[in-house]
C-alpha cells in the first residue's frame, strides 16, 4: 500500500454480474472483488439491486467483502435512474467514499462514481444489441452528466467513449482487464469427449448477432469439406438471434459436424480449451475479448476478428481477419489447423501475450483510480 493512500477507503461495487452465468463482465467483476478483498487500503462492499438472485450474493463474494442487497427489481431501479437521481445507492450500502458501477449502469450516489464501460456496441452497433442493452446509453449519459468517471477496458473503448459522449480526456481512464485464470488445468481428453472428436475448432461466447457465428459456420463448412475428422464446437449460453445461427447450421453440407453445447461450467470450459485445435473468435465488435487470451494461456492457436479491441489485445499472437470475409476466415482456419510451424509460432506468442495482462495490475490501477476520484 502506498504511504500516500488514506486508510480504508470504502468502495461499493456492483456485484450483480457474479450472481448468474458468468460472461466476460462476470469474470471481470469477480476478479476485481477477489483482488480488492486482500487489500488493507480499501473496504469493499458488493451491492446488488435486484430481486432475483439477491439471496445468493453473500455466498458468491470472497471473505471480507460485505454484501448489500435490495428487493427492488433492477428494471424498476434503472427506470427511475433514467429520470431522477433516486434512490441513491447509499440507501442499501450505507455511506461510501466511491461507487464502482462494474457493468455500465451507474446508480446515483452522494459519492464519486466510476463506471466501467466494457464496449460501446449499444451506441455504435445498436442493431446488434437487445433493447435492454441499448438502454445503457441513456443511463450512461445520465451518469456522465452527474460527474461519473469512466473506466474503459481498452484504448479502443476509451476513444469511442470520448468521441460518442464528448467526454473530456481526463474523465476516461483506460485500465486493461486481466487474462481470466483457469480454476484448474484443463484435460484434453475430457475436452475431446465433450466435443465429440479429438480435433475441433472451438468458439466460446453467447449466441447473439455481435458474435458473428453464422459467418463462422459458413467458413467452417468450406474448411470441413476436406477434413472429415474436424468439428466446430460452439459453447456459450443463448442470447438472441439463435434462429440465424440454427439456419446457418442447417444450410451446411454436414450439419452434424457443428456441435452446440450451450452454457458450460468453468471446468468444462477449461477442458474444451485444453483439447481444442483452434479457437475461432470472429466477433464484429469487442471492447476487450477474454476467450482469445484464455486460449493463448491454454496453448491454443487463435483466429480472431480484426475488429474492435481484438487487435489491441491479441497483438501479433493471433491470425486476425476481416470478420465479414468468410473466405478469409476459412483460409485462416485452414492455416491454423494445418500449418504446424505457424501453430508453434502462435502458441509461443500467445503464452507471452497472456503475461502482459495480469489481474494484479488491473486491481492496483483501479485502486489508484478510486483514491484519485475520492480525493477532495
Amino acid at each position: 500500500m502506498s504511504p500516500d493512500f488514506p486508510p480504508r477507503l470504502r468502495v461499493a461495487l456492483d456485484a450483480i454480474p457474479v450472481i448468474d452465468e458468468r460472461t466476460g463482465v462476470g469474470q471481470f467483476t469477480a476478479q476485481v472483488l477477489f483482488g480488492l478483498a486482500n487489500r488493507d487500503d480499501l473496504e469493499a462492499i458488493g451491492y446488488a439491486v435486484t430481486r432475483t438472485g439477491r439471496r445468493r450474493l453473500a455466498g458468491l463474494l470472497p471473505p471480507g467483502i460485505r454484501p448489500a442487497t435490495s428487493w427492488m427489481p433492477a428494471r424498476v431501479a434503472h427506470r427511475a435512474w433514467r429520470r431522477v437521481p433516486w434512490p441513491r445507492i447509499e440507501h442499501w450500502t450505507g455511506p461510501v467514499d466511491v461507487v464502482h458501477a462494474t457493468n455500465f449502469v451507474a446508480p446515483p450516489s452522494r459519492a464519486p462514481v466510476v463506471v466501467t464501460v466494457h464496449d460501446l456496441a449499444f451506441a455504435t452497433m445498436p442493431e446488434l444489441c437487445r433493447p435492454e442493452t441499448r438502454s445503457y446509453g441513456p443511463l450512461l449519459r445520465r451518469a456522465l452528466a452527474r460527474g461519473a468517471v469512466v473506466h474503459a477496458v481498452s484504448d479502443y473503448v476509451a476513444e469511442a467513449v470520448r468521441e460518442h459522449f464528448a467526454v473530456p480526456h481526463d474523465r476516461v481512464t483506460r485500465i486493461y482487464e486481466g487474462a481470466a485464470p483457469m480454476l484448474t488445468a484443463g484435460d484434453p481428453a475430457a475436452g475431446a469427449q465433450l466435443a465429440g472428436s479429438p480435433r475441433y475448432v472451438l468458439a466460446l461466447g453467447t449466441i447473439e448477432p455481435r458474435k458473428n457465428l453464422p459467418r463462422l459456420v459458413h467458413a467452417f463448412d468450406a474448411v470441413a469439406a476436406d477434413r472429415t475428422d474436424t468439428l466446430l464446437v460452439v459453447a456459450g449460453p443463448d442470447g438472441w438471434g439463435t434462429s440465424a445461427f440454427a439456419a446457418a447450421v442447417a444450410a451446411t453440407s454436414a450439419p452434424d459436424r457443428v456441435r452446440r453445447l450451450g452454457y458450460v461450467t468453468d471446468l468444462q470450459r477449461a477442458d474444451l480449451l485444453a483439447g481444442a485445435s483452434v479457437l475461432a473468435y470472429p466477433s464484429l465488435d469487442e471492447g476487450f475479448g477474454h476467450p482469445p487470451l484464455e486460449a493463448m494461456a491454454a496453448g491454443v492457436p487463435v483466429v480472431a476478428a480484426r475488429a474492435g479491441a481484438l487487435p489491441e489485445v491479441a497483438g501479433d499472437a493471433a491470425l486476425l481477419v476481416d470478420p465479414t470475409d468468410e473466405e478469409a476466415l476459412a483460409d485462416a482456419l485452414t492455416r491454423a489447423l494445418d500449418d504446424d510451424a505457424l501453430r508453434a509460432v502462435l502458441v509461443a506468442r500467445g503464452r507471452a501475450r497472456v503475461d502482459e495482462f495480469p489481474w494484479a495490475r488491473c486491481v492496483d490501477e483501479l485502486a489508484t483510480l478510486y483514491h484519485r476520484v475520492a480525493a477532495p
